[in-house]
């Protein structure tokens, strides 16, 4: 970790049981300084899958933020497999040098990097959400932006109205694991610390999965064993190549929480196999198979994902990574305090503030002050808090309330 001005203090996170969510946790060879992960959340910024400034000003932010582990957003493992145009990608060697300029960034602001490798499947060939988050159509085409084949399990869109893909054949799926397993070793050249393999929100490995989109006749169809084959390839291929000491997480769509779909009970089966494999930290969220967006059947309440991670871990005995309306510091807290997760993935709130953590910290342990803050903003903000509340006091003495 470095230790110029600009990095967060590490020795901010005193050891308290109370507050496990500031405590270190070790995964193989890579300790992260906290509990909090920045979520892969998708930008829609990339041109041609190449890594720019935005990205790293974005990225930038969380992990000056205090956040242990920074995510890269889902990041396609083949061009086709990108959701927009706008996805970032690692499918060729000419992108590895801009993920490297993230990976630095990140480790030189005291955090971990990790990456989510990801292929979209009849979810691809997909507009930006805020140019209508449906298919490709004449006004994208307008903008330079073509529709493109897409694949997935069998010839089923995911609804009616959406593109149609192409089944992959058997030799395609093996080429196309190759691709994962050349993508990891392209995430490993660019120095990161963690890759998610991403199976959840309705993507190609979670078409597989469910039985909701899944059709296929042959051994990549059928029985759960069948289903969750492609995912298990996919994972002993990056395991080939991903260092043993860097931690394999996961992300899984734990239930489809639809009739007939993936069940948590089967998640914990492909969580006793993934583990086997070499897989070190399952992410739990839900649904997603049947609609654009990462949607769920699951109501949404206050960490309403939370009960998933702790059935896969006391079940498996995996650790785990909870997500999903997670937007207060003891509730984080008291998720790994609990036992529930041993990771807290904080998405849209991160977006909203990017010093989450950093708040969170002051919220759950106020004698830490701004220790743990990058240095060039923890001396201004302790200075202001003295300056403050000497105005605030002679304030009060005067009866009056002043503008903060």
């Amino acid at each position: 970790m470095a230790t110029n001005a600009i990095s967060a203090g590490a020795s901010a996170n005193a050891p308290d049981d109370s507050f496990p969510l500031f405590s270190t946790f070790q995964i193989g060879g890579v300790a992260l300084k906290n509990r909090l992960v920045l979520s892969p959340m998708c930008t829609y910024s990339a041109r041609g899958g190449m890594v720019d400034d935005f990205h790293l000003a974005h990225l930038a932010k969380f992990a000056m933020g205090g956040f242990g582990l920074v995510m890269t957003e889902a990041t396609a493992v083949t061009r086709d497999g990108r959701i927009t145009h706008g996805d970032l990608g690692i499918w060729q060697d000419e992108q590895v040098h801009g993920m490297r300029r993230i990976t630095d960034l990140i480790h030189t602001l005291g955090a971990k990097a990790g990456i989510q490798l990801a292929h979209a499947g009849r979810k691809a060939s997909m507009q930006r959400p805020w140019d209508g988050n449906g298919p490709l159509d004449h006004r994208d085409v307008a903008r330079g932006e073509r529709a493109w084949e897409i694949v997935g399990p069998g010839t089923e869109p995911m609804e009616l109205g959406w593109l149609s893909p192409r089944a992959l054949s058997q030799p395609e799926l093996t080429t196309l694991v190759e691709r994962w397993k050349h993508a990891a070793a392209r995430a490993e050249a660019a120095g990161f610390d963690v890759i998610e393999i991403h199976a959840a929100h309705g993507y190609l490995l979670h078409q597989f999965l469910s039985p909701l989109a899944n059709s296929r006749t042959d051994h990549y169809g059928g029985t759960l064993e069948n289903r969750m084959r492609l995912a298990l390839e996919v994972v002993a291929a990056v395991r080939e190549v991903w260092p043993a000491r860097k931690p394999l997480f996961f992300r899984v769509s734990a239930t489809d929480a639809a009739d007939g779909g993936w069940s948590l009970e089967d998640s914990a089966v492909l969580a006793t196999a993934l583990q086997a494999l070499g897989v070190d930290v399952v992410d739990c969220s839900s649904g997603g198979v049947a609609a654009p967006q990462a949607s769920t059947g699951l109501p949404r309440s206050l960490g309403f994902q939370v009960p998933l991670a702790r059935s896969i871990k006391d079940e498996v005995g995996i650790a785990t990574m909870a997500v999903g309306l997670i937007v207060d510091a003891h509730q984080a807290n008291d998720i790994v305090a609990s036992g529930a997760a041993d990771l807290v993935a904080i998405g849209r709130a991160a977006l909203h503030d990017p010093h989450w953590p950093l708040h969170a910290q002051e919220n759950l342990q106020p004698a830490v002050g701004y220790a743990g803050w990058p240095q060039p903003y923890g001396w201004w903000l302790e200075r202001r808090k003295k300056v403050l509340q000497a105005a605030l006091s002679a304030a009060d003495r005067r009866g009056a309330t002043p503008l903060v």
